[in-house]
This record gives structure tokens, C-alpha cells and sequence, in this order.
């Protein structure tokens, strides 16, 4: 098949696009970095540099594909980032209209089974909902919990405070995700004859509470009794804005997440369907590797 993958070469599709052009698959990946290009074409894949915000971009990006894989890249300078997710959808389902694309995989999020769902996940929903409404696209929605890789960014915290935590408590539990069993399932379902039909399927790869999640990572690293610390979201936002995000980005991706995983909303659908979910890369294995970043990290 040929295949336009979104995304550029973040952590999932540094694992996908081997998978698929190992497959015999024809991969183009959009990004935005034309530094990317040489990484790309060194996966045997071809580089398309450009916006996702570009729509004319976009419609000629999927020109010719028979399978694309969506993601929204994050928006660090936007004041919007739930119309954002939203535009940028509203392109995607353009140009897979405009240029008959039969099969689509969306990366959409835990949570997205609410409208007026927290952080991203109401935008999401709406995604869905305007891929779900094209005529004769078969689409699957791959929704995901919080990603491993995040965790690097609780390196320095660790480091010079010794403490992690959030704004929960200790015995909240979260869903996780290796992006690399989001690469799995979109593989597999690529690799695989035609579903038909509007789908959705979650990936989460384990389940952990914050308490649970700074015992194993503080093993990991040699500080067995690394303490989960639940901040107030008032006191937790100030601190993400001298860590140089903007409060946009800090109320959606950190601040509401923790309100929904407080207020149960966030894991409320998986759990009806966790027996169907993908993944299984448990989170100790991924501590090996935080433990290799911790350790050369200055």
C-alpha cells in the first residue's frame, strides 16, 4: 500500500515506518523539519516537509495514499489548543475526502468518549466525530493513555528536589502507554486485510497508581523510597510556567488531565473495554530505560 504517515519521527513512528516499509509498504512521512528529511530517507521512507495547518499541503501529502495514520503534533506557541486539534482534524477529514483515502488510523486519546471531556480529550472527540462521519472510509481510533516517554521530563524534579508527582494523589491509578505498542497496533492493522467500518481501540500497556509509578522508577535509578507528591492544581501551574510552558499548554495537558483522573472521568470507558485493548510493555521495562536516561542526564 502506499501510506502518508503524520507525525514525523517522534517516538512512534521512529518504531512504525520499519515495520511498515519492511512490510513492502511505499511510506511517506510528513514534518515540519527539513533536518528530519535524511532520517526519514535513511528508514527507506520519503519525506514530506511542510504544516499540518497547511491544508493544500495536507491534501497533496495524501494524494495517491491509500492508508493514512493522523496525529496532531503538539502546538507549544498556540493560545488555542483545543481549536487547534480541532482545525487541524477538520483538515485531515478534508483531504482524505478531497483525495478518496480508503483507510485511516487516528491517534486520539483516553478519554475521548467524552464531548466536554478535560484536557485534549474533548477536541479529540470531536475528531473523531468528523472522521467518523466521511462516507466509505473504513477509520480505526487508537486511544491511548499517558505516554512512557514523559517521564524523562521528571528528571530534573527528581534530581535536584527528589520527589515526583502531579496534581493526584499517590493512589490514583493512571493508564500508560509504550509509544511503541501504539507502533504495534498500527502496524498490525496495516499489515492486516481491510477492517470496514468506524473503530475504536485502546492501547494502554499498563496501569499504575503515581505512588506506584515513583517506587519503581525510584528503584530503578537507586532511591527506593522516591515519594509520589500530590501538588494543588494552584500550586502545581506556577511551577509549570518557570519551567517554561505556556499556561495554555500547562491547563490542558497537565492541569485538567489530573482533574479528570481525580474525578474518575478520564479511565471510565477503558475500563468497559480494557479486555480488548492493545499493548503490554509493563512499566518496569520502560524504568531500565529511564534509568539509562537518569543516569546521563546532567
Amino acid at each position: 500500500m502506499n501510506i502518508t504517515l503524520t507525525g514525523s519521527l517522534g517516538n512512534i513512528n521512529k518504531e512504525l515506518i520499519g515495520k511498515l516499509t519492511s512490510a513492502g509498504h511505499q511510506v511517506k512521512v510528513i514534518s515540519h523539519s527539513p533536518e528530519r528529511a535524511t532520517a526519514i530517507e535513511a528508514l527507506q521512507a520519503t519525506p514530506l516537509i511542510g504544516s499540518v495547518t497547511d491544508a493544500a499541503f495536507v491534501s497533496a501529502a495524501f494524494a495517491g495514499a491509500d492508508a493514512v495514520y493522523l496525529m496532531t503534533p503538539p502546538n507549544v506557541s498556540t493560545a488555542d489548543v483545543k481549536g487547534y486539534i480541532k482545525a487541524t482534524g477538520q483538515i485531515y477529514a478534508d483531504a482524505i475526502d478531497a483525495n478518496g483515502v480508503g483507510r485511516v488510523i487516528n491517534l486520539s486519546s483516553i478519554g475521548a468518549h467524552k464531548a466536554d471531556g478535560l484536557g485534549p480529550t474533548g477536541a479529540n472527540y470531536a475528531v473523531e466525530h468528523l472522521l467518523n462521519n466521511l462516507e466509505g472510509v473504513d477509520v480505526l481510533h487508537l486511544r491511548p493513555g499517558l505516554f512512557y516517554s514523559n517521564f524523562y521530563g521528571s528528571i530534573p524534579v527528581i534530581k535536584y528536589q527528589g520527589i515526583m508527582g502531579n496534581n493526584f494523589d499517590a493512589d490514583v491509578t493512571v493508564a500508560l502507554t509504550d509509544p511503541a505498542d501504539i507502533a504495534a497496533a498500527i502496524a498490525n492493522t496495516l499489515n492486516a486485510p481491510a477492517f470496514s467500518g468506524k473503530k475504536v481501540e485502546y492501547v494502554v500497556s499498563d496501569l499504575k497508581t503515581g505512588g506506584a509509578i515513583a517506587a519503581i522508577l525510584g528503584e530503578a535509578i537507586g532511591i527506593p523510597h522516591l515519594p509520589w507528591i500530590a501538588f494543588p492544581d494552584e500550586v502545581l501551574l506556577p511551577e509549570l510556567l518557570k519551567s517554561g510552558m505556556s499556561a495554555e499548554m500547562a491547563n490542558v495537558y497537565i492541569i485538567e488531565i489530573g482533574i479528570a483522573l481525580r474525578n474518575n472521568s478520564l479511565l471510565e470507558d477503558y475500563y468497559r473495554h480494557r479486555e480488548e485493548a492493545a499493548g503490554g510493555t509493563k512499566f518496569e521495562e520502560f524504568a531500565k530505560t529511564f534509568a539509562y536516561a537518569y543516569a546521563t542526564t546532567s
